[in-house]
């Protein structure tokens, strides 16, 4: 059999290189005469790079940065021929704050100004920056800020960092100084920046946010993408109500109002890891996450390759750290099976102790459920 092994990143637990390398170890220690190859994705959220480091031949340039509290931590970009790969969530992501830190009215994206000046720097035409699991709701504030376009209020000071401070800025105390280059915002999150499918409304609470903190932020990201209209050339007029511009906190539209555009995480993912090619071949892919739920199938990589396998007809199998998604919305997004670790190592203790090794067996039992059936 040739199998095509393609997850997204266990959240919490392993990257996407990881899950895919143990399932693969699985499935071989079956069946060591099948073909079986990795290709580890990523919709742009935590990963991204490294995903992408395992796919392409470029030079890793490291990158002194801060996380959304201001605390140094390590950062890096991706170079392979003219363009320049970024992860926000290196800088502002949600991992990298404690639960009991957690306040999206404060924290900033400042640290993805020094990353994005850095891949600007290195001479590329385009740059292409993975947007999610953010820990901030600024739009992009604070990542502007660091290109010297420091957000002001009507007195001319400059604002603290986070969204919340953004309902009382008026104006930016000048362009981001930025060399020009193409900008790509990667993500498969299509919310707007505000209203109630906005950054806030929906991704707030996940970041600590109370249901006021959502209001005040809604509010002070209208504000701002009003400021950011008003002061930049390059941003287009609806930038608060274009799909995309509520990822990763507002990144979206701050990318946008840079003049750049918004592609899809997993599209860009599949086309540079060779993922179509891999499945042209295939006669099993098994794909998966941390957790298979409703947003599974909203966009997410599950559900884009699923999507691709059924319309190879080929069967796709889901691995996941839990699955909370019923057999008939799985089958009608192209899902054969879905098996859970929590359920196969029979408690969450088990599947979080050990998720490599969780996935090992379950691609080992896999091995021999499909095999009789390629048999049969």
């Amino acid at each position: 059999m040739r199998i095509v092994v393609c997850p997204d990143k266990f959240a919490g637990t392993l990257s996407a290189v990881d899950a895919a390398a143990a399932i693969a170890e699985g499935w071989l220690s079956a069946r060591p005469d099948d073909a079986v190859e990795t290709r580890p994705l990523s919709d742009g959220g935590p990963g991204f790079l490294e995903v992408l480091g395992a796919a392409l031949d470029g030079r890793t340039l490291p990158v002194s940065t801060v996380d959304p509290l201001g605390r140094p931590v390590p950062g890096s970009v991706l170079v392979a021929g003219d363009t320049a790969y970024l992860e926000s969530a290196q800088a502002c992501g949600l991992h990298l704050v404690p639960p009991d830190e957690r306040n999206p009215g404060t924290a900033t994206s400042y640290g993805l100004g020094p990353l994005l000046a850095t891949a600007a720097e290195a001479g590329v035409r385009r740059i292409v920056v993975g947007l999610g699991g953010s820990a901030t709701t600024d739009c992009g504030a604070g990542m502007l800020a660091a290109l010297g376009a420091v957000p002001l209020d009507e007195a001319g000071y400059a604002l603290p960092y986070g969204g919340a401070a953004l309902i009382a800025c008026a104006a930016l105390a000048g362009p981001p100084r930025l060399r020009p280059v193409d900008l790509v915002a990667a993500t498969d999150v299509d919310n707007p920046l505000v209203g109630l499918h906005g950054a806030a409304n929906v991704f707030g609470p996940q970041k600590g946010a109370t249901r006021e903190d959502v209001l005040l932020l809604d509010a002070a990201l209208a504000r701002f993408a009003a400021v950011l209209t008003a002061s930049l050339d390059s941003c287009p007029p609806d930038v608060a109500a274009l799909p995309g511009g509520g990822a990763a906190g507002g990144l979206g539209a701050a990318l946008l109002a840079l003049g750049g555009r918004c592609e899809s995480g997993i599209g860009l993912v599949r086309t540079l890891s060779g993922l179509d090619a891999a499945l042209d071949r295939a006669d099993l892919v098994i794909t998966g996450e941390g957790s298979f739920d409703e947003q599974s199938l909203r966009g997410k990589v599950v559900a884009g390759v699923a999507a691709a396998a059924r319309d190879r007809a080929v069967p796709c199998v889901v691995v996941a750290g839990r699955v909370e998604v019923g057999r008939r919305e799985a089958a009608a997004a192209g899902v054969a099976e879905a098996h859970s670790l929590v359920e196969h190592l029979g408690s969450v203790e088990a599947a979080l102790a050990d998720p490599a090794r969780g996935l090992r067996s379950l691609g080992a039992r896999l091995a021999g459920q499909w095999g009789r059936s390629a048999l049969s």
